[in-house]
Formats: structure tokens, C-alpha cells, sequence
């Protein structure tokens, strides 16, 4: 073969090659492309999610502080109304309001000047001093307090005011806000204005806690633009940043969390550059490949690359998933009160099931959900969920508070109309009282002297409604009882025939159990599991199936059966 010849078929033999270069480093790029865009998203979807949330915990509380401090006021109106005849006795009235409430650093009664005749300014100020409290005067001529705005403001509008931010020159050089109000006497006349000094430091502390992201930081800003609270060091000035920010009712302050871009997104550039890279080694070596095979086995091996990576991908989130949730049993072997055990099947790779349980001051706190949907949308919410539960039921301890500010939390965010059907409890193991909330989710059973459901109230589940008011309810356990949760995957698990699985064997399994002793958590569970394997038989799974049993075995000392 002569050389033109050997050189047109090796142009021949290039042309698909080359063709299939290129249709692969189009499709490579578009998907790099398409999961940046999505994983783009996502994170940023996060950001706003940790931020949203965030912002919410610290909203509560510094309305905490500023109820309390208002209803201090509040509820001094009426003696400091009644001491106005008697103006020695106003002293007592600023007393009382720094003496019982703790957030009051300081308080006075400033009479309007000239309502008394003999006296044209009069305003005994209590502060605290130490351990205790001291009584001076703001009526100097050092200090004009008629010309304060704490004091001008209320009279202003009629109504209470939160001052701008202030350096309390003369009471500990701390940053501080007054909440007063306009104080009338029994004849309708604007006699004085009542207030309440609370001290910012608090509110640093509080706001240096607002790193959802390390480099994260907060900013409080007055009603009038001042800074309040702000980062600690300084960052550059042409820093891009992500800025979330929520209203302080009342107060006039706005509060703000602001995240540098590449906290949020460093992550996701830097994996951009290592995709590129992998991009062009990629190319490089298909280039090699398709020298020495054929193209149909080489789009053959790139396809089982591919299921390859997304059936790793979904093992990892699985594994992932797992992680997240107790599975460690016994997780309590120190503990000879309670005994806990639980399984979960997904129906995929990742599932929407969840359950949870901890101890917190010899209290037992634990959950059980099921996401609406499946596979990673509803493993993500499920994510969220546990997270928030933690989170929540950190600070509160009874049920209904738990799952209503959940309820709160997740509506706000669920921008994908997605919800969760929830049962929240709180055993004491000391007294085998049990609170519990449920939130749409079934009922479960106990079995002890017998085996029935535990009466629940009928509550739309989490996520749907964000002003919903969740009930409480309670029962008491007694020893030996054990308490059986599951998801609708255990009762609508169905045959070949599409037959359901249904409560009422559920409820024989149960009473099967009772009869033969065998109520130990891993017991019930391994009996429960096996009957619906039977039942079941060969047909696929359609739902997730979540199991938990706590069998409480303390006794208390004064609880006697009904």
C-alpha cells in the first residue's frame, strides 16, 4: 500500500475518533456544567437554610429579653401611677422593677418637669451595684434627662419606645438600650415616663455565636443606622458577601448575618478546578483508549462507568444517612431503666424514614418521622428534620413546643411543599411519665398488662402549616411496658396480590410477643420483621419500614396500676 494510501486511512480511521472526541468533551462539559449549576444551588440553598435558621434561634432570643423588660414596665404602671401623690415612694416603684427582673440593669421614674410645683425636676434612679442596687438622682444639672430621647420619645408618640443604643456614661461606661413609656396620672395628665435600662453586652456575646460558617459574622443595626454589633476584625472591602437579614420587632433593629461567598462556595470552586483538571486527563486518556479499542466497547465501558459512579454516590449518601441516626445497640448498656432498639429499611438507596432518641436530665427524648416522597429529596428533608429536632428539643422540653417550633422552622423553609409525619416523646425514667406530641404520624402500641395504641389527637403533620398550635398529651408507663413506633411502611407493606400488611396483625405480633415473653426491644422488632417477610414473600418493598421499641423497665416507687 503506498503511502498516500496508508495516510488517507489513517484520516479515515481518525475522523470517528476525533468525532467521538468531541461529542464526549461536549457531553463531559455539559455535565459538569449541569452539577455545578445544581450543586450551586443546593449549597446555596443551605446557606440560606443555616442563616434562616439561625437568624430565627437568635430572634427568640433577644424577644425574650425585650418581653421581659417590657412587661417589667408594664406591670409597674399601675404603683408607679398610685405613687405620684406620694413622690418619695417613686424610688420604691424604680426599685422593684430592676430588683425582679433580672434583664433590668437599671430604671427610674422621670417626672415631666414642673408637674411638681415645688420640685421642677424629680428622678430617682435605681441602677445595680454589684450584688446589690443603689439609688441616685438623674435630676443634676449635669444631665438633662428632660432632653434624652428615653425620655422625650414615649412622650413624642404615647406609646412605649426602645431608645437608640447609648454609652451609660455614668452608670459603668456599658453599652446599653431604655424601653420607656409615657406614665398618666388618675386625672389623665402625661406626669412621667416610666423606664427599663438593659445592658447590650448580652447581646454581643449572643451575636458572636451567629457562625453558621466559620468566617460567618453578625451585624445589629439601629433603627436609626448605627452599628450596634459588629464583626470582630475587619475584612476586606472588596469581599463579595451573602447577607440574610431579619426584623427585631419593636426595637427598631434589623439583624443581619453576613457570609463571605468563598465560605459558602470555596468548597464548590475548588472542586470546580479538580473537575477541570479531571476533565482534561479524562480527554487525554479517551484519546489513548480509542486507539486501542473499539468504539462501541468504549462507550460500553464509559456507561458502566457511569452506573458505577451513581450506584456508589447513592451507597455513600445511604451510608451517610445511616451515620446520622442511632445505630449503635445497645446504646445505653450502663443504663438499667430503659432499653432501645430500632431498624430501618429504605425502599431505595436513601429514604424519608427517621427516628431518633437521647437522654437529657434522666429524660428520654425521641422521635419517630416519615418524609412525604422518597429517595434523595426526601432524605434531605429527612436530614433537616433530625437536625432540627436536636436542635429544638436542646432547649425545650415538652413535646408540643418541640414539634410546633419545628412546624415553624420547616414551613418557612419548605419551599417544596414537602412534609413530615411526626411522634415526639419525653419519658421521664425516673417516674415513667410520658409526654408526647403527634404530628399526623400512627399511633403506637404499647404492650405491657396488654396491648393496645396509645390515644393520640389528630395533628396535621410538620411542615404544612406554620401557625398550627400542636397538643399535648400524657400517659403513664409502667414497668416492663413497651412502647412500639413505626412508620405506615409496616402496615401498608403489601404481597404479590397487593395485599396490605395492616394493623391488626401488627397488633397479634404484639400480643404473640406479650404471650411469650419476648417483648426486649430486639425481640418485638426481629418477631415484627419476620412476619412481614412472610407476608411479603418475593414482592418488592414499596416504602420504607422504620421500627423502634423502647421498653421501659424502671419502676417508681409511688405509681400504682389503674
Amino acid at each position: 500500500m503506498s503511502l498516500r494510501a496508508k495516510k488517507s486511512n489513517i484520516r479515515q480511521l481518525a475522523r470517528p475518533g476525533l468525532l467521538v472526541i468531541l461529542v464526549a468533551v461536549i457531553t463531559i462539559e455539559a455535565t459538569a456544567l449541569i452539577q455545578y449549576y445544581y450543586s450551586f444551588k443546593g449549597i446555596r440553598a443551605e446557606a440560606v437554610m443555616r442563616a434562616e435558621s439561625q437568624l430565627e434561634t437568635t430572634h427568640i432570643r433577644i424577644m425574650d429579653v425585650v418581653d421581659q423588660a417590657e412587661a417589667a414596665v408594664r406591670n409597674s404602671i399601675w404603683i408607679a401611677r398610685w405613687c405620684l401623690d406620694v413622690r418619695d415612694s417613686l424610688q420604691v416603684v424604680a426599685r422593684r422593677v430592676v430588683q425582679d427582673n433580672p434583664v433590668v440593669v437599671g430604671s427610674t421614674v422621670a417626672v415631666v418637669p414642673g408637674y411638681y410645683s415645688d420640685e421642677p425636676l424629680f428622678s430617682p434612679y435605681v441602677c445595680r451595684n454589684g450584688d446589690g442596687v443603689i439609688t441616685k438622682t438623674l435630676a443634676t444639672p449635669e444631665y438633662n434627662y428632660p432632653a434624652q430621647e428615653w425620655f422625650t420619645k414615649p412622650l413624642e408618640l404615647g406609646e412605649g419606645y426602645w431608645s437608640e443604643p447609648y454609652i451609660d456614661e455614668g452608670g459603668g461606661d456599658i453599652l446599653m438600650t431604655t424601653y420607656s413609656v409615657p406614665l398618666k396620672d388618675y386625672r389623665g395628665k402625661t406626669a412621667a415616663v416610666l423606664t427599663a435600662d438593659v445592658s447590650l453586652e448580652w447581646l454581643q456575646h449572643l451575636v458572636n455565636g451567629m457562625q453558621v460558617y466559620k468566617n460567618a459574622y453578625g451585624v445589629i443595626v439601629s433603627r436609626e443606622g448605627k452599628v450596634m454589633i459588629g464583626p470582630e476584625k475587619e475584612f476586606a472591602k472588596d469581599e463579595k458577601v451573602q447577607t440574610y437579614t431579619t426584623q427585631v420587632e419593636r426595637t427598631g433593629w434589623t439583624m443581619s448575618i453576613v457570609i463571605p461567598e468563598k465560605e459558602i462556595y470555596g468548597g464548590l470552586n475548588r472542586m470546580a478546578l479538580l473537575v477541570t483538571f479531571l476533565q482534561v486527563l479524562g480527554v487525554g486518556m479517551l484519546v489513548l483508549i480509542l486507539r486501542i479499542v473499539a468504539k462501541h466497547q468504549l462507550k460500553f465501558q464509559q456507561v458502566k462507568e457511569k452506573e458505577l459512579s451513581i450506584e456508589n454516590e447513592l451507597q455513600i449518601a445511604s451510608t451517610i444517612q445511616r451515620g446520622m441516626l442511632p445505630h449503635l445497640f445497645p446504646t445505653y448498656p450502663d443504663r438499667k431503666d430503659v432499653q432501645i432498639y430500632a431498624s430501618l429499611t429504605p425502599a431505595k438507596d436513601v429514604g424519608g424514614d427517621l427516628f431518633d432518641f437521647y437522654i437529657r436530665d434522666e429524660q428520654l427524648f425521641f422521635c419517630i418521622g416519615d418524609v412525604s416522597g422518597k429517595g434523595v429529596p426526601a432524605s434531605l428533608f429527612m436530614s433537616v428534620t433530625r437536625s432540627i429536632f436536636r436542635s429544638v428539643s436542646a432547649r425545650e422540653s415538652m413535646p408540643d413546643r418541640i414539634v410546633t417550633a419545628m412546624n415553624e422552622i420547616m414551613s418557612d423553609m419548605n419551599q417544596t411543599n414537602m412534609f413530615v409525619t411526626l411522634f415526639v416523646g419525653v419519658l421521664n425514667l425516673q417516674t415513667g411519665h410520658l409526654y408526647y406530641c403527634n404530628a399526623g404520624h400512627d399511633a403506637p402500641l404499647l404492650a405491657g398488662a396488654g396491648v393496645g395504641q396509645l390515644p393520640c389527637d389528630s395533628n396535621i403533620p410538620v411542615g404544612v402549616m406554620p401557625t398550627w398550635k400542636y397538643s399535648l398529651q400524657e400517659a403513664l408507663i409502667y414497668t416492663g411496658t413497651a412502647i412500639f413506633l413505626f412508620t405506615d411502611g409496616l402496615t401498608e407493606a403489601e404481597n404479590a396480590e397487593q395485599a396490605q400488611f395492616q394493623m391488626e396483625r401488627v397488633t397479634q405480633v404484639a400480643e404473640q410477643a406479650l404471650a411469650n415473653k419476648q417483648l426486649q426491644p430486639r425481640q418485638l422488632i426481629g418477631l415484627m420483621t419476620d412476619a412481614v417477610h412472610r407476608f411479603v414473600g418475593d414482592a418488592e418493598q414499596s416504602d420504607d419500614l422504620t421500627m423502634m421499641v423502647i421498653q421501659y423497665i424502671h419502676q417508681p416507687e409511688d405509681a400504682q396500676p389503674a
